[in-house]
């Protein structure tokens, strides 16, 4: 009797324990260098118009199932088919099960695209592709645009951004690195979110991606605050060793911190402490020059 009653109190516990953690989601963003057609050295020559080769894409089938994320944002896809060549990849062999993807197409003549792989339904899909603003007199709009995604989790309902912002590579001599377009963007892409969901209403939503940018310069703060108003909280992603960056530029042999994880403060409330991460696995930078940042929440 006292056995029967002790599996009961087990069993019980267990329960209560499962109802107060609630479902714990991973999101990971990741930078997959070129998953597209390109000019490019493969094996022993140089070829034309020539798709990313089987070992960089197996290398990072590799990542995926290894910090298996439940949402998985992507930066620099190609066109559709080759989101979808990654999605039949992964659920083939068994690493992803993603039931559900979203593609967005950039500007005119962008090679390179936004996509998401998700686990989770997705309670709303929508590609902002006309948010604009002034640079140097002409009007434009940032060329990768920007990508929403709606999920409800528990009943929840929270959102996420991805998005790809300029990099530092530009012909323009009165703009160098393109710093000014980076942070045109960036503000663009914060007063779209920042209006819709108004900080006040506490909205429940991260923004992710590669930001082609630096921890303290303009485009990364404008994510953070706007005057005593914290508007996201940038999540502590760092890896095995306590570094934390992100890309490697192997012209010039350097590392740095280049994608994020930004929490809004309710979102922030849902961090795991402790579980931001950055991917360090064996030969990951053979597989892209970014390295994959991820984080768990609990709803």
């Amino acid at each position: 009797m006292r056995i029967v009653s002790s599996i009961f109190f087990l069993k019980l516990l267990f329960f209560t324990s499962y109802l107060l953690l609630g479902e714990r989601v991973r999101v990971a963003s990741y930078n997959v260098k070129n998953y597209l057609p390109m000019d490019r050295w493969a094996g022993d020559a140089w070829r034309e118009d020539y798709p990313k080769p089987e070992m960089e894409n197996g290398i990072i089938r590799s990542i995926i199932k290894r910090v298996n994320p439940d949402v998985l944002a992507l930066q620099e896809i190609g066109e559709l088919p080759y989101l979808n060549e990654l999605w039949r990849d992964l659920n083939n062999s068994g690493i992803g099960n993603y039931s559900y993807s979203f593609w967005v197409r950039g500007e005119e003549g962008e090679q390179r695209h936004l996509a998401l792989l998700s686990r989770l339904p997705i309670k709303q899909k929508i590609a902002h592709l006309d948010l604009e603003f002034s640079y140097f007199g002409k009007t434009t709009r940032p060329r990768r645009g920007l990508m929403e995604v709606e999920f409800l989790t528990n009943e929840l309902s929270w959102r996420l951004f991805n998005l790809h912002l300029k990099s530092k590579w530009t012909e323009r001599d009165d703009d160098l690195q393109a710093a000014d377009l980076r942070e045109k963007e960036a503000r663009a892409i914060r007063d779209y979110i920042r209006s819709v969901y108004p900080p006040q209403t506490n909205p429940v939503h991260l923004v992710i991606g590669d930001f082609n940018d630096f921890k303290n310069t303009a485009p990364i703060r404008r994510f953070q605050k706007v005057n005593n108003t914290t508007l996201h909280h940038m999540l502590p992603c760092q890896d095995t060793m306590g570094y934390f960056w992100t890309h490697y530029y192997k012209k010039q042999d350097s590392y740095a911190r280049l994608d994020y994880i930004f929490a809004s403060p309710a979102m922030f409330e849902r961090y795991i402490q402790g579980s931001a991460r950055v991917n360090d696995s064996i030969r990951c930078l053979e597989g892209s020059d970014h390295r994959m940042v991820y984080a768990d929440f609990e709803f």
